[in-house]
């Protein structure tokens, strides 16, 4: 456990915590599916796919305007539902 963070003039105390693994298994799961493959081969009829995917900065529907003129990159991004998975929880 982390040492608690005091509370200050206009802060709460905080406190947070360590997870310790003790003897646990990591499971690494690696996918490369192109959005481009993913929405027209996998999932052609699909009304929503959902993607979960970690917090990195080009992993936003944005990127895909940078791949497709902005009619391709709309019509496949209304169709992805995006959830990213926490920011610290890929920390070792």
């Amino acid at each position: 456990m982390k040492e608690p963070l005091a509370a200050s003039p206009g802060w709460p105390a905080r406190q947070d915590y360590e997870y310790e693994r003790e003897g646990t298994a990591n499971l690494f799961i690696v996918c490369e599916l192109l959005v481009e493959e993913l929405v027209e081969d996998h999932y052609p009829h699909a009304k929503k796919i959902v993607v979960v995917l970690e917090n990195l900065n080009t992993h936003t529907p944005a990127a895909l305007y940078e791949a497709f003129d902005p009619a391709e990159a709309r019509r496949r991004s209304e169709r992805l539902e995006i959830h990213y998975t926490p920011k610290h929880g890929s920390r070792g």
